[in-house]
């Protein structure tokens, strides 16, 4: 069997792995918590949009293709909250604190922009706990998967969770991300 052209791979990942693509927006819109008021399909169709015009993203697998589009999906989420939020109460943000723990479900707009810098922060301080956090929390990938993606015991990547959720309870803390 052989491989569609580079042009063609993310539309193929795209029909090959929609049903998986549109659980992902269900779990991003989940989590808004109501801050978003659009469908799973709306949100999926509009991250496709935005995978698309990104010409330069190759895909080496699956799993970097669903990280990736929910990485977009998470943005989405953030950037329709916005809109909402400054429609619905003038702009003004309130901000609240986060649980330790990192949320199943994010409230509020505010909630939501600081995990997303928070991932950003660790990103640029270590792109592959960035990764994970994407794989796990927002791909719902398990240890299991993400370890036989990477090529390292389940372990390894247990212990790399927790650095990265350490790192990030740091930055939602509002101190300075230092390697753990």
């Amino acid at each position: 069997m052989s491989e569609a052209p580079p042009e063609q791979a993310p539309a193929a990942l795209f029909a090959s792995l929609y049903s998986e693509l549109r659980s992902i927006a269900q779990r991003e819109l989940h989590r808004s918590g109501g801050a978003v008021a659009v469908s799973a399909t709306t949100l999926l169709h509009e991250a496709w949009f935005k995978v698309q015009q990104r010409a330069d993203v190759a895909f080496p697998d699956r799993n970097h293709f669903l990280a990736y589009a929910s990485r977009v999906m998470r943005n989405l989420v953030i950037d329709f909250a916005r809109r909402r939020q400054a429609q619905k109460r003038g702009g003004a943000f309130e901000i609240t604190s986060l649980p330790t723990q990192i949320p199943e479900q994010v409230a509020d707009v505010a909630e939501l922009e600081r995990l997303s810098g928070a991932i950003d922060g660790l990103e640029a301080l270590d792109p592959r706990l960035a990764e994970l956090v994407n794989l796990k929390f927002f791909c719902g990938l398990s240890f299991a998967e993400v370890a036989a993606m990477r090529a390292v015991s389940e372990r390894t990547v247990q212990r790399d969770w927790d650095k990265a959720r350490v790192l990030l309870q740091r930055a939602l803390d509002g101190r300075e991300l230092l390697p753990a």
